[in-house]
Order: structure tokens, then C-alpha cells, then sequence
């Protein structure tokens, strides 16, 4: 047994239409594109999604709301909860949330503090920015809510 004898008919690959060669291959004359028509000649054929001149799916959809993506200020967002992992009296800033996986990565705008949760150890932590239950929370425990620019 040889290395080309080998068949595996799931993944055997399959020859490409030759088509343009001749009566005989059953493929000649007009390569299988039928006989004139938009479809027939070189480069001709229409755009994906045209619809024939109707109005398209995506302009007779009506548009709501506003996206402001291309300006949007985007945080890592981690709930006072979550929090609850540190020890009392620890400092928790970006470089302790990656190091103990609540984060897998800071977003271009820093990290949020969100008020989800319960939170009984006094921490100092570190952030861009602080929702106002947050803050109370953090504040409530005995620690400290740092606005770091």
C-alpha cells in the first residue's frame, strides 16, 4: 500500500468544473451560462443584495434609535460584588483585577465601578469612574472610592 492508493471519501477533494472545452465535455460553447442574457457575459450579473430594482430590505427596514459607536467611551465594567474577593485594607486597581481574573482586559477608557452586589471589606479601589450606589457602597464598608484620570 502507497501514500496516493490512500482514499478517504469524506474528504477526497473533487475536481473543479473544466467547462469551455469542447462539445465532447458536455461544457463547450457557452460554459454552461445559456445563451445571451446579463448572466451570460464576462463581468455581467448583478450586486449582492440587489433585488431586481426593488426597494432593498435593508432601506425599507425603518431605522430607530441613535448609534454613537464611533464616539462611544468604552469602560470595563466590574460590580462592587465581585469586589468581595480581596482582603480587608487592599488596594484594588486595574493591575489586581487582571491579576485575579475579573477582568481579562482593560478597555481603552479604564474601568467602571458598577453598584451590583454587596460589598463588607474596606478597600481602596482605583478607577476611571464610579456609578453613585458604588461609590456609597465602597464608602458604607469602610473604604475608599479613588478617581484615577
Amino acid at each position: 500500500m502507497y501514500i496516493q492508493e490512500l482514499k478517504n471519501a469524506e474528504n477526497e477533494k473533487k475536481s473543479s468544473k473544466r467547462v469551455g472545452r469542447g462539445i465532447g465535455s458536455g461544457m463547450g460553447k457557452t460554459s454552461t451560462r445559456g445563451h445571451k442574457g446579463q448572466w451570460a457575459r464576462t463581468g455581467g450579473g448583478v450586486r449582492p443584495n440587489f433585488e431586481g430594482g426593488q426597494m432593498p430590505l435593508t432601506r425599507r427596514v425603518p431605522k430607530r434609535g441613535f448609534n454613537n459607536a464611533q464616539f462611544a467611551h468604552v469602560y470595563s465594567e466590574v460590580n462592587v460584588g465581585s469586589l468581595e474577593i480581596f482582603e480587608n485594607g487592599e488596594v484594588v486597581d486595574a493591575a489586581a483585577l487582571l491579576e485575579r481574573r475579573i477582568l481579562s482586559k482593560i478597555q481603552p477608557y479604564g474601568i467602571k465601578i458598577l453598584g451590583n452586589g454587596e460589598l463588607t471589606k474596606s478597600l481602596t479601589v482605583k478607577a476611571e469612574k464610579f456609578t453613585g450606589s458604588a461609590k456609597e457602597k465602597i464608602e458604607k464598608a469602610g473604604g475608599k472610592a479613588e478617581e484615577v484620570k
